[in-house]
């Protein structure tokens, strides 16, 4: 099933897009805000869009196998996966920390990849973790680690594993607040659209991943991150002392609509014009 895109009067960056939204260049979440706001990678205005993200540290993960490849043009799309694991009861941190260790253990050890696939992974508790070696620092700067997640599209897509199986079952409120929180920062750092830019891995492969249930709440979340887009503008519009715009929403190229029912699994996540693992 194809995903469905509104008009562009419709969505709502729309009204932003002719008035407040054009113009100047912004991002955040570690990148400089086009010099407008004079402030670094650490400042308030970082602060107020970097959700919290457990670092590789943190989790205490293992060195990457290989070279990890960081390319200087940011992705286009937010891919939205799921772990297509249990659906446990366990939200503390340190049970996200082990769901961190068990798939980088399983990408590498079976699948044979240098590191783990994706860029960041959201525990059934909403503890977002980074994944690939060297990814939160790439979003910080602007840039694209070149993850293994979705066959075909690693260069231009980063991938968000939420954690459990949701084909039938509704992901926990504390994880969806927390995709909010993370696809509203992905937006920010590199100026994409959320209603055109936030997808199902299943846009792109055969696959049923993310799931029908989680698939048919993406709508709502482009909704939630594009409000949540507006309250940032806002709060930076105070912070410079004048109103901030952001340039002109970068174009997109068009969702395959080919492959879109397969049996359940994760689905593919390295094809042949994927360039690294």
């Amino acid at each position: 099933m194809a995903v469905e895109r509104r008009p562009e009067t419709d969505h709502p960056l729309a009204v932003d897009r002719r008035t407040m939204l054009r113009g100047a260049a912004l991002a955040a979440g570690g990148v400089l805000l086009g010099g407008v706001l004079g402030v670094s990678a650490a400042g308030p205005a970082s602060a107020s869009a970097t959700p919290k993200v457990y670092t590789r540290a943190d989790w205490k993960a293992r060195a990457p196998k290989g070279g990890i490849q960081v390319l200087a043009t940011g992705p286009t799309h937010i891919v939205v996966h799921h772990t297509a694991t249990g659906n446990v009861s366990d939200t503390s941190t340190s049970h996200a920390a082990a769901l961190s260790r068990s798939i980088q253990s399983y990408h590498m050890d079976s699948n044979g990849w240098s590191d783990t696939g994706q860029q960041l992974t959201i525990s059934r508790g909403g503890h977002i973790m980074e994944g690939r070696d060297r990814s939160l620092q790439a979003i910080r700067d602007g840039k694209h680690v070149l993850g293994a997640h979705t066959a075909n599209h690693n260069s231009h897509t980063i991938g968000i594993e939420n954690e459990g199986t949701y084909t039938s079952t509704t992901p926990p409120g504390a994880l969806m607040s927390a995709l909010v929180d993370t696809c509203s920062w992905l937006c920010l750092v590199y100026r994409l659209d959320p209603q055109e830019a936030i997808v199902g891995h299943r846009d792109y492969n055969a696959t049923s991943c993310p799931g029908d249930k989680l698939y048919s709440m993406l709508p709502q979340l482009r909704d939630d991150v594009g409000s949540r887009l507006r309250e940032q503008l806002i709060h930076l519009s105070r912070q410079a002392g004048r109103e901030l715009t952001l340039e002109e929403l970068p174009s997109y190229p068009a969702v395959p609509s080919s492959e879109r029912i397969a049996t359940f699994y994760h689905g593919p996540a390295i094809g042949d014009l994927d360039t690294s693992l």
